[in-house]
């Protein structure tokens, strides 16, 4: 074994980048005895893992003081530390880790409560999670800290719609174009493919070549409404960031003319919150995350303010853990289809990975020609527009 030992030992002092990779290793397993490495930090490198020790280390204060390798845990109780932590990983770390490690503290060191208080939020970098996490302590938050956690939030809000809103609208548009057929197009306004299709019986084999003695092409969409939008948002803890993504893409929806946009949120009970929709921070602050679900009356809600069943697109926004009535909930969903309603169900609304959802619900409404799936923000407007157009949904 000792034989073994120097041998590895002999190759790293033989390898330039042998130090390189025992510094990495060290930063990884955390320090002390068994990490195995030998390798001791100073400056910068020492400062980082005292930062992530104080997050994922093993017990005991934060090693900012501390003078030996090993990695210790614990940001304690207070607020003044907690804000040096808070400026120390956005020092030592990019943009997208910090929101990460945000994350793994509110959760793994229970700091969600010092988020309430404004120094708390004015030192975080602000993302979807944290907005969630906001949201879910809105009732409880006192009034000194509001104002601060609403320029958080609004400051998520406007990089969301500056991402999000001019590919909505474009795409969304184009399909309310798409879904105007006229018969006497302009050639820029033809739809080539209805066009072959409808006249493949004037096929010319000899020229190789269909003469289009119809046409068919896209109408441009007037300016009133041509389609109604219901978003009904499942607003129970573990929907956090569906809730965040789907007010803003209301606010979006809600913007354009030709479609009339209803948003409504819901746990055991229902709140219209299409009123709201200019400002999608005040939906989110009209929400109230957690609580139970009752679906079934959410939809008995959203069913009685369908008024032009063909030209409406219903969103469900939810994991489909029902706590309401399940088999009414399915009749409805049933009734609303065989009426023209486009019924879209989302797992999701998030860019979180694969959700936890009811299945059983999930395939009963896959029967009922309503399949349930997980949708990012990216593909939101595609799955919108195929609704738009009763053609099949762009499903992962």
């Amino acid at each position: 074994m000792n034989g073994m030992d120097v041998s590895v030992g002999e190759e790293y002092t033989a390898d330039p980048a042998g130090g390189e990779r025992l510094r990495r290793w060290r930063m990884v397993l955390g320090g002390g005895e068994a990490d195995g490495t030998g390798c001791a930090l100073t400056g910068r490198d020492a400062a980082m893992d005292a930062v992530l020790g104080a997050l994922y280390g093993g017990g005991g204060e934060a090693g900012a003081r501390r003078t030996s390798g090993a990695r210790s845990a614990g940001l304690g109780g207070s607020a003044p530390n907690v804000a040096r932590w808070l400026g120390d990983i956005r020092t030592y770390f990019p943009s997208s880790v910090v929101q990460v490690m945000q994350r793994d503290a509110i959760e793994r060191l229970g700091l969600a409560a010092l988020l309430l208080e404004p120094e708390m939020l004015e030192a975080v970098e602000p993302d979807v999670h944290l907005v969630g996490t906001l949201l879910s302590l809105n009732k409880a938050m006192p009034e000194t800290t509001k104002e601060t956690a609403r320029a958080v939030v609004r400051k998520v809000v406007e990089q969301l719609e500056k991402k999000l809103a001019a590919r909505t609208r474009a795409t969304l548009t184009g399909a309310l174009d798409r879904s105007a057929r006229i018969s006497r197009p302009r050639h820029r306004d033809i739809d080539w493919d209805r066009t072959i299709r409808a006249n493949l019986k004037n096929y010319l084999p000899e020229h190789r070549t269909v003469v289009p003695e119809r046409l068919i092409g896209y109408g441009r969409a007037a300016q009133s409404v041509k389609k109604e939008v219901i978003l009904c948002i499942d607003q129970s803890g573990s929907m956090a960031a569906s809730v965040v993504y789907a007010s803003v893409f209301g606010a979006v929806l809600a913007s354009m003319r030709s479609i009339a946009t209803r948003l409504v949120v819901f746990d055991t009970a229902v709140v219209d919150l299409t009123d709201q929709l200019d400002d999608p921070v005040d939906v989110l602050f009209g929400t109230q995350l957690g609580g139970g679900t009752d679906i079934n009356r959410a939809l008995a809600y959203c069913q009685s303010k369908i008024t032009r069943p063909a030209d409406t697109v219903v969103v469900l926004i939810s994991d489909l853990y029902e706590g309401g009535i399940r088999n009414e909930m399915l009749k409805r969903v049933a009734a609303m289809k065989a009426a023209g309603v486009e019924f879209v169900t989302l797992l999701a609304l998030s860019d979180e990975g694969a959700p936890a959802y009811d299945r059983e619900h999930a395939a009963a409404l896959a029967a009922l020609g309503a399949p349930a799936f997980a949708c990012t923000p990216d593909l939101f407007p595609e799955v919108m527009a195929a609704a738009l157009e009763k053609r099949p949904l762009p499903t992962p």
